[in-house]
């Protein structure tokens, strides 16, 4: 052929890719920006009402006018609530409260006289509901400014290690990915009302036993990728208080460590506002005052509260005299000072205004909030067709087990009274009618012939102490013999956490994890039962088989024994014990499929009266630049005839690390609510975090060219679908 000719040909074959491309970019571009549309929206950080800036220059302005006396006034708490105040500065005495789910009432808290008992806060996490848990905690705020509350002591976020810790419930679940997501939607619910949120206890808090006498053993990779998201993610949406835990973190108590406060807190997480203690955990006056802590709470002994001559070295009394001595200077407490001051001025604390308190006017809706966060956040987690129950003539329901006429709650600084509460008994009668019969001394006949026989098994959680996860003997036997009665037991459990349900799990019908439902929470469970309310909750933490399969154990001291409630919080001559996190990263659901031990019930698991089916995986691209987000979407369907609301689950596997990575980590997750024989699309987007591991040779968040899988699915247990995509 003529090389003219050959030329030409070319150049017009050119011309027509050339054409063909331009025709599709836009193409491409407008499917690209469908993808984009269809993912959750981002979050806005919140912002207070004054700059950091210009709240920061007006308190260094009065700092500088202050004697040293009244600085020292500022940096410690007094009558167990509050923080110094003076008029002639214009500062205002901050009233603080428990607790992350719901208002602690106490003595002078003005204006109210009750306030909603919400569910616990893991039951919160169990209904992978973002939007839920702003309006959760929108509602929590609304009474803290009515009732004249700057600071809400919560949310609560540390990590569930172990089942035994106490305060699970308080939080937020296993994985930092979920946690995080759900704490920054408190975050910023609870701080548009003006009210301010303080994320606790920073860091590496996860056991009560012995909590003054414990340390915390955890290496720099654990921490940032697993302990400290949750932290980072509050803190990037605006929350403007942190307290620090009474534990040691490798040798120094939280408070009073430089590199907890300092370091990880203030220099690396870039948090600017105020740095409170847990009250009563400061052992070292002047190593707290050079830590990068701001406010030691409660500041001084109360009789009748604490106890006179308690053993902490409160910085108020202590202060003066380390001057004195050189120890510290006043350069060290003026920082304190414009902390405490900048997080006041930024937030404009004050009593509460006409529109604030026209928020008790919103109880009704607090309510509902309340009763729609049990709905979502009870987890169904065995059913062999036994729910719903619809009695038929003649036929009786048999309640027994504790609980069935009072509340199970959890207890310390997070309980709640509430009000209008409804039991168990109350909530099934209203929803069963008269087929629902209770005794406290029921006969084996009566349990024979019940169409159902509902078991309530109830744990007492709370701070202070760390709780057994076997049950009580009673509770397991009496439980096995009543299926030996009646082949229709289900039992609905009560509890903080994981319980060891292992020795009649399979002998049982049915499961309803109940965890601690609020003041209202037990209507919820009763329309599960009846069908009213198709289940959605999903479990935020993994339950094992056995304590000794869990990655936290061995914990307790050679020797030692759980105990009850406080009884050895406050003794400080036992020797300090480490809690050695030698399992590192891998905690939860990682653990357990790093040691390929299968437990009861998997992270991310929850049954629904509807069926869903997954399909059609695929990602935007296959190849991505290290910069680039990643776009996921993928199909999912009710198959039943039932409307209901399916948890899509997105994990992230590397294919080939050089070191030691997960098999898979929750990356994205996203409620959605389906019509019968439904069909949805749903789009993540994952950025470059999503795919990247803490360096600890760089320290700094490494993303390692190659390739990676996504794997989506309705449990961590349960992923049908996987795709590849390759960063380059």
């Amino acid at each position: 052929m003529d090389y003219n000719v050959l030329r030409n040909n070319k150049c017009k074959s050119f011309k027509r890719i050339l054409i063909i491309l331009l025709l599709l970019g836009p193409i491409a571009c407008s499917e690209q920006e469908r993808w984009v549309a269809d993912k959750e929206e981002v979050l806005r950080p919140f912002a207070p009402p004054v700059s950091h800036r210009e709240a920061r220059d007006k308190a260094d302005s009065i700092v500088s006018l202050m004697s040293l006396e009244e600085k020292i006034e500022m940096i410690g708490g007094r009558d167990i609530f509050f923080t110094k105040g003076y008029e002639k500065y214009g500062i205002p005495p901050i009233r603080f409260s428990d607790a992350t789910q719901g208002i602690s009432l106490i003595d002078y808290t003005d204006h109210l006289n009750r306030s909603v008992a919400f569910p616990a806060p893991i039951m919160l996490a169990s209904t992978w509901n973002r939007e839920l848990a702003h309006r959760y905690a929108k509602s929590i705020g609304e009474e803290a400014r009515a009732g004249g509350i700057a600071v809400l002591l919560g949310p609560g976020l540390n990590i569930y290690r172990i089942s035994q810790y106490g305060r699970n419930f308080e939080y937020f679940g296993e994985d930092p990915f979920l946690v995080s997501r759900m704490v920054e939607n408190y975050v910023i619910g609870l701080q548009q009302t003006g009210t301010v949120a303080t994320l606790k206890h920073f860091v590496a808090n996860n056991s009560d036993f012995r909590r003054r006498t414990s340390n915390s053993v955890v290496g720099e990779r654990a921490l940032r990728e697993i302990y400290m998201p949750g932290f980072e993610a509050g803190i990037e949406s605006g929350a403007m208080a942190v307290m620090t835990a009474f534990n040691q973190v490798n040798g120094k108590y939280s408070p009073q460590s430089k590199y907890v406060v300092n370091k990880l807190l203030r220099s690396d997480l870039g948090f600017k506002w105020l740095v409170m203690s847990d009250w009563l955990s400061i052992w070292n006056a002047e190593e707290a005052i050079k830590s990068g802590l701001d406010l030691d709470m409660p500041g001084e002994s109360e009789d009748g509260v604490y106890g006179a001559g308690d053993p902490e070295k409160y910085l108020r009394q202590e202060a003066g005299q380390l001057v004195e001595q050189g120890r510290v200077s006043q350069s060290d407490i003026d920082p304190m000072v414009s902390n405490i001051l900048t997080t006041i001025f930024a937030m404009q604390m004050h009593k509460p205004s006409d529109k604030e308190l026209s928020y008790l006017d919103n109880y009704e809706q607090h309510e509902q909030i309340a009763l729609e966060t049990a709905r979502e956040g009870v987890v169904l987690l065995k059913n062999e067709s036994l729910f719903p129950f619809k009695a038929k003539k003649g036929q009786y329901i048999q309640v027994v087990g504790d609980y069935v006429d009072s509340l199970a709650v959890g207890g310390g600084s997070a309980y709640v009274v509430g009000y209008n509460q409804i039991n168990l008994l109350t909530a099934l009668k209203a929803e069963l009618g008269d087929a629902v019969r209770y005794s406290q001394n029921y006969s084996d006949e009566e349990i024979k012939n019940a169409s159902l026989v509902l078991y309530t098994v109830a744990t007492y959680d709370s701070e202070g102490s760390d709780i057994s996860f076997d049950l009580t003997s009673r509770d397991n036997v009496e439980i096995n013999r009543l299926t030996r009665l009646n082949d229709n037991v289900g039992v609905i459990m009560y509890a903080g956490g994981g319980r060891n349900m292992s020795l009649w799990n399979d002998e049982v019908e049915a499961i309803l994890y109940g965890w601690y439902p609020g003041q209202i929470g037990n209507q919820a469970i009763a329309e599960i039962i009846s069908g009213a309310t198709n289940p959605s909750g999903k479990l935020p933490i993994t339950i094992e088989k056995h304590f000794e399969d869990s990655p936290g154990f061995p914990y307790l001291p050679n020797g030692e024994e759980l105990y009850d409630d406080f009884e050895f919080d406050f003794d400080l001559d036992h020797p300090i014990h480490d809690i050695v996190y030698d399992e590192d990263i891998f905690v939860g659901y990682r653990w357990y499929e790093y040691k390929n031990i299968t437990p009861l019930y998997p992270f991310g698991f929850g049954l629904s009266f509807s069926d869903f089916s997954y399909e059609s995986l695929r990602t935007f691209k296959q190849e991505y630049q290290s910069g680039e987000d990643v776009l996921v979407k993928v199909s999912v369907t009710n198959t039943s005839d039932i409307a209901g609301k399916e948890i899509v689950q997105l994990y992230v596997r590397d294919v080939e690390a050089s070191i030691a990575r997960p098999f898979k980590e929750l990356k994205g997750f996203r409620k959605v609510e389906f019509h019968p024989k439904a069909t949805k699309k749903v789009v993540f987007k994952l950025t470059p975090r999503d795919f990247s591991f803490w360096d600890e040779n760089t320290s700094r968040w490494k993303l390692e060219p190659g390739m990676f899988e996504i794997i989506v699915g309705s449990s961590s247990k349960n992923v049908p679908l996987k795709a590849k995509v390759k960063i380059i």
